[in-house]
C-alpha cells in the first residue's frame, strides 16, 4: 500500500454503501485500513454489506439506516462517525437515484424526488460533514456527481440537472471551505456495471449494446475503478486539489458522436 493511500486510523462515511458504487467505495477505504459507516436506507443490504467488510477487513464496518434527505439523520451519522475516532476524515457522499423519463412526461413528483435525493441530499450530508471537519482540522468530501453532469442527454431533464448540480455544489463548498482544511471534489461516474445497472437493461430502460457501441473504452465501468478514483480524490495523493470533477465514463463525454 502506498503511503498516500493509507488510511488506517481515519475514518471514513459512505453514504448509499449497501450496494454498487458505494459498496466498492466502502471496500476500497476498509482495504486501505479505514474505520467505515455504513449509510443506507436498506437494511438487508446493510447488514449483508457490513458482514462482508468485517470478515474481510477486521471489524471495519459500522452500519447506520438512515435517509440522506433526513437532516436530522445525516447530523447524527456524522457525529457518530467522529465518535468512533474523533475525527471524521472521509465522507463518500454517494447516495442517489437515477432518473430516465421524457421531459413532456416528468411529473413534478419525480422531478422533486430526484433534486430530493441527488442535489439536495448531496448538500445536507456536504454540509453536515463539514461541520464537523471544520471542528477537528480539516477532512476530505467526495461527491458523486455523473458524467451527465458535465454533458447531457435526452429523457434525463432531472437527473442532468441533479448531477449538474452536484459538480456547482462541489465548486463552491470547495471554495468555502479550503481554509478550514476541508477539501470537496467529486467523482462523475459513466455507465458501470451494477446490479442497478442490469437491472435497468433489465426492464428496457437501459440499450447496453448501444452503449457499449457509444463508449471509446468499449465497455462499461467497474465499481472497483470508480471506487479507486474516488479513493485517490479522498487521500493526500491529491492534497492541491479541490473544487474539481473527475470524469471516468471511458472517454463517453469526450466524444462528439456522429
Amino acid at each position: 500500500m502506498q503511503p498516500h493511500f493509507d488510511f488506517t486510523g481515519q475514518t471514513a462515511l459512505v453514504t448509499g454503501a449497501a450496494a454498487g458504487l458505494g459498496l466498492a467505495m466502502a471496500e476500497a477505504l476498509a482495504a486501505a485500513g479505514a474505520r467505515v459507516v455504513l449509510f443506507d436506507l436498506d437494511r438487508s443490504g446493510l447488514d449483508t454489506a457490513t458482514a462482508r467488510l468485517n470478515v474481510l477487513h477486521a471489524e471495519s464496518a459500522v452500519p447506520v439506516q438512515g435517509s440522506i434527505t433526513d437532516a436530522d439523520a445525516v447530523a447524527e451519522v456524522c457525529e457518530l462517525a467522529c465518535g468512533l475516532t474523533g475525527r471524521l476524515d472521509v465522507v463518500m457522499n454517494n447516495a442517489g437515484v437515477s432518473g430516465n423519463s421524457p421531459s413532456l412526461d416528468l411529473t413534478e413528483d419525480k422531478w422533486r424526488r430526484t433534486l430530493d435525493i441527488n442535489l439536495t441530499g448531496a448538500f445536507l450530508v456536504a454540509q453536515a460533514a463539514g461541520r464537523v471537519m471544520a471542528e477537528t482540522g480539516g477532512g476530505s468530501i467526495v461527491n458523486t456527481a455523473s458524467m451527465y453532469g458535465v454533458v447531457a442527454a435526452p429523457a434525463r431533464a432531472a437527473y442532468c440537472a441533479s448531477k449538474a448540480g452536484v459538480v456547482a455544489l462541489t465548486k463552491v463548498l470547495a471554495i468555502e471551505w479550503a481554509s478550514l482544511g476541508i477539501r470537496v471534489n467529486a467523482i462523475g461516474p459513466g455507465y458501470v456495471r451494477t446490479a442497478l445497472t442490469e437491472s435497468l437493461a433489465a426492464e428496457g430502460r437501459l440499450d447496453l449494446d448501444a452503449i457499449l457501441n457509444r463508449v471509446p473504452s468499449g465497455r462499461l465501468g467497474r465499481p472497483e475503478e470508480i471506487a479507486s478514483a474516488a479513493l485517490f480524490l479522498a487521500s493526500p495523493a491529491s492534497g492541491y486539489v479541490t473544487g474539481q470533477t473527475l470524469v471516468a465514463d471511458g472517454g463517453w463525454s469526450s466524444y462528439t458522436y456522429l
